[in-house]
């Protein structure tokens, strides 16, 4: 069974929205990633940002659904604790960066439960009953 057309959408939205943005100042975002401590980031930022663009296209299109939620879980799950490291901040900046890293991890467990749901393997299957 897919998730509903809407919804898988909306969840969507968050990392299409951000890939074009990261796309389009890809060495700004580089030169934050480093800024940031992230490890590789010449090489990982297009990578990542690559990973949440394209698993977020194959959910909204619930194609390869398992391929395309295990990217956006895997870009999550590598970037979170990267770049939303709160634990090592104070103030402000601290709590800023701790609803971020909060965010990440119910969009981490959003994939994770469409995963559940969607059928086969990486077969490319779409149910369009939705």
């Amino acid at each position: 069974m897919a998730p509903s057309r809407l919804g898988r959408l909306l969840y969507s939205a968050v990392f299409l929205g951000s890939a074009v943005e990261h796309f389009q100042d890809m060495e700004g975002t580089i030169e934050y990633a480093e800024a940031n401590d992230a490890p590789m980031a010449e090489k990982l930022v297009p990578f990542s940002v690559g990973m949440a663009l394209s698993g977020a296209a194959g959910v909204v299109f619930w194609r390869f659904p398992k391929l395309a939620l295990g990217a956006i879980a895997s870009f999550l799950a590598g970037v979170t604790p990267v770049m939303h490291d709160f634990w090592n901040l104070e103030g402000q900046n601290r709590e800023i960066q701790q609803i971020n890293f909060m965010k990440n991890l119910s969009l981490l467990g959003a994939a994770i439960a469409m995963f559940s749901l969607s059928e086969g393997s990486t077969d490319g299957n779409r149910d369009d009953s939705q």
